[in-house]
């Protein structure tokens, strides 16, 4: 009995300090509201910026998506909070009406901006209590300027947050996807700048959101970081050209693959006979390139003893390291050194026709059944209709 009774003042404390911390966040952000309101002042600017409100509103939304906050809720207690700043702002104006204004400001766009995303970003994070208190509300959300009427809304927001059921419901409901990919393996996700997206997973991923009559909105990441971001819920599911592998299925699901190929080595096209084999590979003094984090790392750390390892951060032009001479060659999947080699008269598979490991892709997935069997029977129908066969062709051909 005591040890139960221990273990509630344990929670009932540890949601204390989670609920302070947040009432602590509301609380700096909207005293940064002073900096803003001096910025503003100095550089003549309207308090009212429309255009930035719905950004920063959007911004917010989707920050709320990775704890499963509901659009709705997010969007209420974030407006709550920029009605509220803009009254704090319009309390300093009148003020510096009347004398005293500010001589100077820090930079709204380098110094305040950053803090407010941080605290915003911080705030989303710790709406994980279900029940907030008036009176630690009261007295720990006390900024100068903040008008009662601004401190009953945002309190009104705090206790109305909201999550979705799940992370299907999530996606239907809210109507947006959130698609974590790379951007740096080709062909099936490319970027040149990290924000617009094209590959074989784009396009399917498009088709994805389009059957489940939703927006597709781009996550990007990393490989090494891909798996950290997925239980982040950066991202409600990863298209990025994924392997499908044991340690990632110890977090994820995964659909059906559409995919299936394998790791064979590519080099210039004069030393192919030189690489021919993992034996003639795997020797002293022979330089294999590859990018951190994904499943070529982990193949050369499981298979490769004696040739050298040397790492590439970006994948979209790690090819360019062999025909420079950097390196000897590279080992990578099958599909990717065929749309390389086409690319590249320079390059060429040195093993034509065979691969080291039998590697299906497939579709990341949280553990959601509910998402599993909607995403799986898009992707059937869409194997079976060719359209998977289609995009591929596209890409491959390009």
């Amino acid at each position: 009995m005591r040890r139960h009774l221990s273990l509630l003042l344990l929670l009932i404390s540890a949601h204390t300090q989670a609920n302070d911390e947040v009432l602590h966040l509301i609380s700096e952000r909207l005293s940064l509201m002073q900096a803003v309101a001096a910025h503003k002042w100095i550089n003549r600017l309207q308090i009212a910026d429309l255009e930035r409100e719905e950004t920063v509103i959007q911004a917010a939304v989707l920050t709320g998506l990775k704890h499963r906050i509901t659009k709705e809720s997010s969007t209420a207690f974030y407006r709550a909070q920029i009605e509220a700043a803009k009254d704090i702002q319009r309390c300093w104006f009148n003020r510096w009406q009347s004398g005293h204004e500010p001589s100077e400001a820090a930079d709204l766009h380098t110094v305040i901006r950053p803090r407010l995303l941080e605290l915003g970003a911080r705030i989303a994070a710790g709406l994980l209590e279900p029940t907030w208190d008036v009176k630690s509300f009261r007295s720990t959300v006390e900024v100068e300027c903040l008008s009662e009427n601004s401190r009953q809304s945002i309190f009104k927001g705090l206790q109305a947050i909201e999550r979705y059921e799940s992370r299907y419901n999530q996606i239907i409901e809210g109507g947006v996807l959130r698609v974590g990919t790379t951007g740096d393996y080709a062909p099936f996700s490319f970027s040149g700048d990290s924000t617009k997206f094209s590959g074989i997973d784009i396009d399917l991923s498009r088709d994805l959101a389009d059957s489940l009559d939703v927006t597709v909105v781009y996550i990007h990441t990393t490989w090494p970081s891909l798996s950290k971001d997925f239980s982040a819920g950066e991202f409600d599911i990863a298209m990025s050209g994924v392997s499908i592998t044991d340690k990632r299925k110890v977090i994820a699901s995964f659909s059906l693959p559409y995919h299936v190929g394998g790791k064979t080595p590519i080099a210039l096209c004069s030393r192919t006979s030189d690489f021919d084999s993992l034996e003639k590979i795997d020797r002293k003094g022979i330089r294999i390139v590859v990018n951190p984090g994904g499943t070529n790392e982990r193949y050369l750390d499981t298979n490769i003893v004696q040739a050298t390892k040397v790492l590439h951060t970006d994948n979209r032009n790690i090819f360019d390291q062999i025909v420079a001479g950097r390196v000897d060659l590279m080992i990578t999947d099958a599909i990717e050194v065929r749309l390389q080699t086409a690319r590249n008269k320079k390059l060429c598979a040195t093993m034509p026709g065979k691969t080291l490991t039998l590697q299906k892709k497939g579709i990341m997935l949280p553990k959601d059944g509910q998402l599993l069997i909607a995403v799986n029977q898009w992707l059937k129908k869409r194997i079976e209709d060719g359209t998977v066969a289609k995009v591929f062709t596209t890409h491959l051909n390009r």
